[in-house]
């Protein structure tokens, strides 16, 4: 009777390291500008600050000529831009039914959407440096075609508070983003929040006295208004936006990443 023949024990490595963070950050950072329409969204962001510094230049009265000038030239496109760029990250997962993909590879949803927004406020923070690089040498120029001193009149926290204030737009693109996952609708439903809110909540404001004093309370866009006038906020003020932001941001997006967290990927 021969011996039994010795066997090898196999190890087989059921547990693998999962994607670090910093990876799917890149990977996200990449998949905002591999489309065409993510290139050109992105970089029509920066182009804007250009066209918006040489408008100023031109058609600004020497008078009033300042670096305070050149940011709210460049403010309006960037706070129309960004969120947009924020809201289309979300939902290309959808809309170009790549998700299925994505979330196979990496199944932890909640990472993903989190790579996702620091993608998003990665290019917004490069955007708006850009915006403000490109303002400091218009208003230099500026100052010196018309035969002028530069008027710098921003100091560094109107700026801390102009970045915040546009992080803040970014977010509620993204949060429409994660709460309706669907690129038109997640715009759409932005632009009604940024130009058909504020209007309807202006004239109720100005018919209703007792819709004026709580306005800020709840109108997460008047709320903001401090970060882009400058002076700073008091602490009525800052209770007011976080009171707002809890209504129109949090709360939804929380509901949203629930959704996701949940929803069923095709």
């Amino acid at each position: 009777m021969s011996a039994a023949t010795p066997t090898a024990s196999v190890t087989i490595q059921t547990q693998r390291p999962g994607v670090p963070f910093s990876r799917l950050v890149l990977v996200e950072l990449r998949k905002m500008f591999n489309t065409r329409s993510g290139f050109w969204l992105v970089a029509s962001s920066l182009i804007i600050s250009v066209v918006a510094a040489i408008a100023v230049i031109a058609f600004v009265p020497d008078s009033e000529l300042s670096f305070g000038i050149f940011g709210a030239a460049f403010g309006t496109p960037l706070s129309l831009f960004l969120p947009i760029i924020a809201a289309l990250a979300v939902t290309s997962e959808w809309s170009q039914r790549s998700g299925l993909v994505t979330f196979s590879l990496v199944p932890q949803r909640g990472a993903v959407i989190g790579a996702k927004a620091a993608a998003a406020v990665i290019v917004a923070v490069v955007a708006i440096v850009f915006a403000f690089v490109v303002g400091a040498i218009g208003n230099v120029l500026g100052a010196a075609i018309n035969g002028i001193d530069p008027v710098w009149n921003l100091d560094v926290l109107d700026i801390v508070y102009l970045f915040i204030g546009n992080i803040f737009g970014l977010l509620i693109g993204f949060m429409f983003g994660v709460l309706l996952r669907n690129s038109a609708a997640a715009v759409v439903g932005y632009l009604v929040y940024s130009f058909v809110l504020p209007t309807i909540f202006g004239i109720l404001a100005a018919l209703q006295e007792w819709f004026n004093d709580i306005q800020p309370w709840i109108d997460f866009t008047d709320a903001q208004t401090p970060l882009f006038s400058g002076g700073g906020l008091s602490g009525e003020e800052l209770a007011q936006l976080g009171t707002s932001s809890l209504i129109w941001f949090w709360v939804p997006l929380a509901f949203g990443v629930w959704s996701v967290l949940r929803a069923e990927v095709k």
